[in-house]
């Protein structure tokens, strides 16, 4: 049983919420974010990176930077730019990307769930992030970023979701990703106790995306805890702000791979490597036009299958049977690419400490890994997707992902809502 209850948020004004709105902290380099907030000093952005506020060169990190935060966030409620709503509400959380929709629950959702695995981990925290997430949440006195959680569809709300979802919504906008956002408040006694009653019958819940969100929230809770040995578990900081989709609504995106270099070998011993560690690998013909590239010449059809891009010619590598596995982590993409070609032939042991190595959304699409060949990097795989069963499965067996496993597409937005505590 899920222990999820409403809130009262802090939210922008309905005229306000484009403006307000963007993406997470985290997608952004500094230099984007700096640009963002000079030419949109409205945007939420502000608050959750506020370094940006800052001359080029301050340490992010040092405690005048999250004060900061906190006094921008204060300054924006007092003058009613945001406000905090009355009554506790569960918000419904819609976005509507490329005619696909998924349909989520706001609220908040219990610290010690997390603590004690109902809230269930796919992936380990970066210790600096963490610590990053941890001090913004405790000077700010606010969590000002969703967790995006996922849930079984069979115990989608669906009948209560559809009478809501019929009124008029709070919010209904399109967002600078081109990503439809439509937000329906719910106060209403009866349709809060059907949504409760939706997550009391949920065993688990899934960190699809935010863990270090999370981790920051129940690291938070633990030290007001110490601070406040008389609490009963019902104060705010023993909660985090979360929106939960069902499974069926989700879609993953694969989370492609660039390297500066190939290890000292030549493109011939690359390429001379790739079958004896499993790999059978065909030349893509580069006659394929721009929009076949697009449309499914280039496409990775199918598990064990990589596309790889090297001096302007793309491959395709197939894995040998041999090498395919059918336990929860060794069958993900991110395993196989990894074990048998990252780590013993470019000599790849952490994939998160590899200088060598970066990342790219696939979303972004083949032509951006193509891109970042040409400008600063050597070779890009792109990879299948991870699926939400395969997610699922490996979370469920208490186990994690490799880094950079899953790329999930809407991004969630930041300052729609904010939960103090």
């Amino acid at each position: 049983m899920a222990n999820v209850k409403p809130f009262r948020a802090i939210r922008p004004r309905r005229t306000y919420s484009r403006v307000v709105a963007t993406l997470p902290y985290d997608v952004f380099t500094e230099k984007e974010a700096r640009q963002i907030v000079k030419e949109n000093p409205r945007s939420f952005l502000k608050i959750v990176r506020p370094e940006t506020m800052f001359p080029e060169g301050t340490d992010m990190y040092g405690d005048q930077v999250y004060e900061k935060a906190r006094d921008e966030l204060q300054k924006d409620i007092k003058s009613n730019f945001l406000k905090q709503d009355e009554t506790e509400c569960y918000y419904i959380y819609r976005q509507v990307m490329q005619g696909r929709s998924q349909t989520g629950i706001v609220a908040c959702y219990s610290v010690d769930d997390y603590l004690n695995n109902v809230v269930k981990k796919h992936e380990y925290t970066r210790h600096d992030k963490e610590t990053d997430r941890t001090k913004h949440i405790d000077i700010c006195s606010a969590q000002t970023g969703l967790v995006f959680l996922a849930y079984q569809e069979k115990y989608y709300p669906g009948q209560v979701l559809e009478t809501i979802t019929a009124r008029e919504p709070l919010y209904d906008f399109v967002a600078n990703d081109n990503v439809r956002q439509i937000v329906w408040k719910v106060d209403d006694p009866e349709e809060i106790a059907a949504l409760s009653e939706a997550f009391a019958r949920m065993d688990s819940l899934y960190i699809a995306d935010g863990h270090h969100r999370c981790a920051s929230a129940a690291a938070v809770a633990l030290k007001r805890r110490q601070e406040h040995p008389d609490y009963d578990g019902t104060e705010e900081f023993n909660y985090f702000m979360a929106v939960a989709f069902p499974r069926d609504q989700l879609m993953i995106y694969p989370y492609n791979r660039v390297m500066k270099n190939l290890n000292g070998l030549t493109e011939e011993e690359f390429l001379a490597a790739l079958p004896e560690h499993g790999f059978d690998v065909e030349v893509v013909p580069k006659e394929f036009t721009e929009n076949e590239k697009k449309h499914g010449a280039l496409t990775v059809k199918k598990k064990g299958e990589f596309a790889v891009y090297l001096s302007g010619q793309w491959y395709r590598l197939i894995a040998h049977p041999e090498i395919m596995k059918d336990d929860p982590v060794g069958a993900l993409e991110s395993s196989l690419l990894q074990d048998n070609l990252l780590r013993p032939i470019l000599g790849v042991e952490d994939i998160r400490a590899d200088e060598r190595m970066d990342f790219v959304g696939g979303v972004k699409g083949f032509e951006e890994l193509e891109r970042r060949c040409n400008e600063d990097m050597e070779i890009g795989f792109a990879l299948y997707p991870t699926t939400m069963e395969e997610l699922f499965r490996v979370t469920d067996a208490g186990l994690v992902m490799p880094p950079k496993s899953t790329w999930f597409e809407p991004k969630l937005q930041s300052g729609l809502f904010i939960h103090g505590i």
